[in-house]
């Protein structure tokens, strides 16, 4: 059999659904895990003075690597250790104020016992996420949180895969719990995510791209229609401001408003700017974040937005802006 037609014997999509259908049907059997056990490690961890050590080893260490970057990054001081590199001295990082968190499927991890006699010497309070309570971990924890699972994904049942789902699943459950207990906001979120995409969303505001000063294509109610044109063309932002000396806002005028103007056949040569502009234009405060704008933009349909306090001209935002500073 040719390699194409042994190809053509696999049913890719059946094997993918029936993982599918076996994690979902394990996954919805969690909620009985979310019980006085849980509410008493949110409660431990919520008053926690110092931070919480995760560890775990093979795929229980790398979902622990997950969970204690879901906790640090949502308001709960965390950091993952490896058992390994704990036994030849990072151990020693960890204070009688933290928690430890340890995640073993099993309950019996070999990595991770010989740790629990000097965890336990410090009074350091220990949480175990395994499948099994009466495992050697699970007996010492001071708090045990159930991860057991009817099977696994894997046909065998060797490689973990339900198991890990289950442990990542309940990770989120402490952390979003501890989260809304916090009264973790946006701006909390924004402070531990000043890079990427996340935190442009979460802290950039219209004051820190929009255009000013000179930047602003704007002019006197007074002015032709040709001149406004001009300053258009010039400063690049499709649309201009009538404006008085003190840069109240009288007026817009946007390519839309030009469309209007040819379809009237007005001279273009002797109109006033003031004979054609559109009272008022769609503004919006400085401080408010650039995502807002965009979403007024998309809304309104729209290229840019006035910025403005009260009736005074602060600037203008153009969706190029926002493009270029990566926040959509």
């Amino acid at each position: 059999m040719s390699n194409i037609e042994l190809l053509r014997t696999i049913h890719f999509q059946q094997s993918g659904k029936r993982v599918l259908e076996v994690e979902l049907n394990a996954l919805a059997q969690l909620n009985q895990y979310i019980n006085e056990d849980f509410s008493r490690a949110c409660e431990k961890i919520l008053h926690c003075r110092g931070k919480i050590i995760v560890m775990g080893v093979g795929k229980s260490g790398h979902i622990g690597r997950k969970i204690a970057a879901t906790l640090a990054s949502t308001g709960t001081p965390a950091f993952f250790v490896h058992p390994t590199e704990a036994g030849h001295g990072d151990l020693g990082i960890i204070s009688s104020e933290d928690i430890v968190l340890a995640i073993s499927n099993s309950g019996e991890s070999d990595e991770m016992l010989p740790l629990i006699p000097m965890i336990k010497y410090q009074n350091i309070l220990l949480i175990c996420m395994s499948s099994n309570p009466d495992s050697r971990i699970g007996k010492v924890a001071d708090i045990h949180l159930c991860i057991k699972v009817a099977e696994e994904a894997c046909p065998m049942g060797l490689a973990p895969t339900t198991s890990t789902t289950a442990t990542l699943i309940i990770g989120d459950a402490l952390s979003i719990a501890l989260l809304e207990a916090r009264d973790f906001t946006r701006e909390d979120f924004a402070r531990s995510h000043p890079k990427g995409t996340i935190g442009r969303k979460l802290s950039l505001r219209v004051s820190d791209i929009m255009h000013t000063g000179n930047q602003i294509p704007y002019i006197r109610s007074d002015a032709l229609l040709r001149d406004a044109l001009l300053e258009i063309i010039h400063k690049k932002l499709s649309l201009i401001v009538i404006c008085d000396n003190s840069m109240t806002i009288e007026g817009v005028f946007t390519d839309e408003d030009l469309r209007r103007v040819f379809d009237m056949k007005i001279n273009l040569n002797n109109a006033k700017i003031a004979d054609v502009m559109t009272q008022g234009g769609i503004r919006v405060g400085a401080n408010i974040l650039v995502v807002d704008a965009f979403n007024l933009m998309q809304a309104r349909s729209v290229t840019s937005l006035l910025v403005a306090k009260d009736n005074t001209l602060l600037g203008i935002i153009h969706i190029h802006d926002i493009l270029k500073a990566g926040v959509i």
